[in-house]
C-alpha cells in the first residue's frame, strides 16, 4: 500500500499512514469530491490555505516528532529498546534521588556534563562577570539541546533526539545540588575546595546574591529537579512510542481503526 498524499510505502490494511498520519478514508473522500464537483477543486484548495493550514502544521509536527525510519531493521530496534529501557531504569534512579543526596554529582556523567560547564564560563567571559559565572549552567543544558535539534531538524532522527532530551533533563537534576548548596556552600567543587574558602567561587552563590535571590536556593534547586524528571518522563514516553511504532511497521501490524 502506497499513501496517496506522502508516497510512503507500507504493508497491511491500515486505515492511516504509519508516516504522515493520514487517514486514507478522509483522504479519498476529499479527492473525489474535488473532482466530481463543478469547481471542487479549486473550492478545496482554496480553502485548504485557511481551513487546513492548523492540521498541516500539526501533521508536519507529528512527522518531525515521530518520523519513521523505514531503513531500520529488527538489530536497531533491539539495540535501541535497549537504550531506552537503561534510560528509563537510570532515570528513576535520578528522579527519585533527593536533592541533598547529590545523586547526580556522583554519577559519572557529571564527569561527562563538567567540560560543557567548565567550557561555558570561558565562551561568556566576554560578557562580563555575572554572565561568565551564569555561562557555566548555562552551556550546561545548552550542549544537549544542540545536540538534540541537530539529530531533529539535521539528520531527521527523533529517537536520538528523545535520548538528547532525557541528557537534558539529567543536566537539570545534576545542577539541583549545586543551586541547593548556594548558602550552605558545603559542596567540593573543582579544585577541592568549597564556596567558603574561596570568595565568589560559588557559581550559584554569586549569581542568587546578585540577583537578591538566595534566600531561594533550596526552592530554585527543587524547580531544577522537577524539570528534569519531567523532561526525563517525557524523554522515554518518547522514546518508547517512537520504538512501538517501528516495531508495528517492522511486523506489518495494521493501525486499526
Amino acid at each position: 500500500m502506497t499513501c496517496s498524499r506522502c508516497g510512503f510505502e507500507q504493508s497491511g490494511d491500515g486505515t492511516e499512514c504509519i508516516k504522515c498520519g493520514v487517514v486514507f478514508a478522509k483522504h479519498l473522500k476529499r479527492k473525489r469530491f474535488s473532482a466530481q464537483e463543478p469547481g471542487g477543486e479549486a473550492q478545496t484548495l482554496s480553502s485548504a490555505r485557511y481551513e487546513s493550514r492548523p492540521g498541516k502544521i500539526s501533521g508536519r509536527f507529528r512527522e518531525l516528532l515521530f518520523r519513521l525510519d523505514s531503513e531500520a531493521g529488527i538489530f536497531s530496534l533491539a539495540g535501541r529498546t535497549i537504550i531506552l529501557a537503561v534510560l528509563f531504569f537510570w532515570g528513576l534512579r535520578f528522579v527519585f534521588s533527593s536533592v541533598p543526596s547529590n545523586y547526580a554529582g556522583e554519577s559519572f556523567l557529571h564527569l561527562v556534563n563538567l567540560p560543557f560547564h567548565e567550557a561555558g564560563h570561558v565562551f561568556f567571559r566576554i560578557f562580563g562577570r555575572f554572565m561568565m559565572m551564569l555561562g557555566g549552567s548555562l552551556t550546561q543544558l545548552l550542549a544537549p539541546f544542540i545536540c538534540l535539534l541537530a539529530l531533529l531538524f539535521k539528520t531527521k532522527d527523533p529517537f536520538g533526539a528523545s535520548v538528547c532530551l532525557w541528557w537534558l533533563g539529567e543536566n537539570f537534576i545534576d545542577l539541583a545540588p549545586y543551586i541547593n548548596d548556594a548558602r550552605d556552600l558545603n559542596l567540593i567543587l573543582l579544585g577541592g575546595v568549597t564556596g567558603k574558602d574561596v570568595e565568589d567561587f560559588h557559581d550559584w552563590e554569586f549569581i542568587l546574591r546578585k540577583l537578591g535571590l538566595l534566600n531561594y536556593d533550596h526552592f530554585l534547586a527543587k524547580a531544577s529537579h522537577l524539570a528534569g524528571a519531567l523532561l526525563i518522563t517525557c524523554a522515554v514516553a518518547w522514546g518508547a512510542s517512537l520504538l512501538f511504532k517501528q516495531f508495528r511497521h517492522s511486523h506489518n501490524v495494521p493501525t486499526g481503526s
